[in-house]
């Protein structure tokens, strides 16, 4: 089974992978090798659930723009921030949430492999399951500490009246 068959695109695309500058030939090769996929990751650290979908190395572009928001001279002036496109589905991710290139490289593969697992799968995502059951707590929460309040105000009028009466 080829590893485009349950995909919705066709197996023809074009795939392109950039390779960063300043490394050396045997260096891009080997970023480029089919081999180095990235293997399925844990999400978020977590180790009790099922691993993500892993990235197909070849499906993805990657780019190093000049970086943005606080830190000057040194964060506007050096290409740090890292630009991922998964090609298959379109998705772009933007990384720049460290001063190291390697680090943003990881991030940014994490996020992309995240936003592609609910691009494909939807409701049945992990991520989106994960979500939806802290969404769930959130409203539970709100819940539990607005019975909470009625019950004080309750009590206060209670005791507020028993004051009254003697």
């Amino acid at each position: 089974m080829s590893p485009s068959a349950g995909f919705p695109w066709p197996a023809a695309l074009a795939r392109i992978c950039a390779a960063p500058r300043g490394l050396r030939p045997r260096d891009k090769q080997a970023l480029l090798a089919p081999a180095a996929a990235v293997p399925a990751v844990q999400a978020a650290s977590r180790k009790d659930r099922p691993a993500l979908p892993p990235l197909d190395e070849m499906d993805l572009e990657e780019q190093f723009v000049k970086g943005h928001g606080p830190g000057g001279q040194a964060t506007n002036k050096t290409s740090n921030c890292v630009v991922l496109k998964h090609v298959p589905s379109g998705i772009v991710v933007k990384c720049h949430q460290t001063r190291s290139v390697d680090q943003n490289r990881k991030l940014a593969r994490k996020i992309l492999q995240e936003k592609v697992d609910i691009f494909y799968n939807r409701e049945n995502s992990l991520v989106y399951k994960e979500k939806q059951e802290a969404e769930r707590k959130k409203q539970e929460r709100k819940k539990r500490a607005k019975e909470t309040l009625e019950k004080k105000k309750l009590l206060k009028e209670l005791w507020e009246s028993s004051k009254n009466v003697h």
